[in-house]
């Protein structure tokens, strides 16, 4: 068993990673496959934490700008992620792991209340983590949620699933072009606007120099490889 560069670590999955080729909602297949990739990542040693976005389901600032109140809507939003940790929660225990959800809303007949030493407390007993309901509050997506926690429970790396195997100069869906960048630093990212996660959950990993790493999730054993420390996707980091 190769050794791992990362014992901890925080998984930020998109809610419309969890939809596959669907219009909507969750795809089983999907679901499955992404538990199996967890699971074979802490097998291998790690200690993981998952945060799942809500936008397969619901998005609150959508209907925000359609005139519904923003408050509401990302409420809304924010069930929508808990929806998503239960579904994930299922998928890994039918797979023979032990997973918790907790919320940062109070949903208790459903799942956990957030608890920072609690959730700490799972991972060291080999139990998966999922982190619901962002941070809780308005206005904060479930990026600043994924990179807030990371930093609680003192991860060492955030790991964040896109659909792109890293960050690039330019989209390299428009633009044949197009290079990709294998490591940034902070100041690289806002002086070059490169948008890899919203201003506020950026701030919190430049701000605790927490390392990000962007990567496409969709090759097998992809998570493991990562977890080893081989240079997929593009890692964000300080000069250090």
């Amino acid at each position: 068993m190769s050794q791992l560069a990362y014992r901890r670590i925080v998984l930020k999955l998109s809610g419309e990673a969890l939809m596959g080729d669907e219009d909507y909602g969750i795809d089983p297949k999907v679901i499955g496959r992404l538990a199996r990739e967890v699971i074979q990542a802490q097998q291998a040693g790690a200690e993981i934490a998952l945060v799942v976005g809500g936008g397969n389901i619901f998005r609150g600032a959508g209907l925000a700008a359609g005139g519904m109140d923003r408050v509401t809507g990302d409420q809304m939003g924010m069930l929508a992620t808990v929806i998503n940790a239960l579904a994930m929660q299922d998928a890994l225990e039918k797979l023979g792991a032990k997973a918790r959800v907790m919320s940062a809303i109070k949903i208790n007949d459903v799942c956990e209340d957030y608890i920072r030493r609690r959730a700490i407390r799972h991972l060291e007993k080999g139990r998966i983590v999922i982190f619901a309901a962002g941070t809780g509050n308005p206005f904060f997506t479930t990026d600043s949620g994924a990179a807030l926690r990371a930093i609680e429970i003192g991860a060492d790396l955030l790991l964040k699933a896109t659909k792109v195997d890293g960050v690039y100069d330019k989209d390299p869906k428009k633009f044949a072009d197009a290079v990709r960048f294998e490591t940034l630093d902070y100041d690289e990212v806002l002086s070059r606007d490169l948008q890899v996660m919203d201003t506020a959950a950026f701030a919190l990993c430049r701000d605790s120099d927490l390392p990000l790493r962007i990567f496409d999730m969709g090759q097998p054993g992809v998570l493991q490889r990562v977890l080893r420390g081989e240079n997929i996707g593009t890692l964000v980091k300080g000069r250090g």
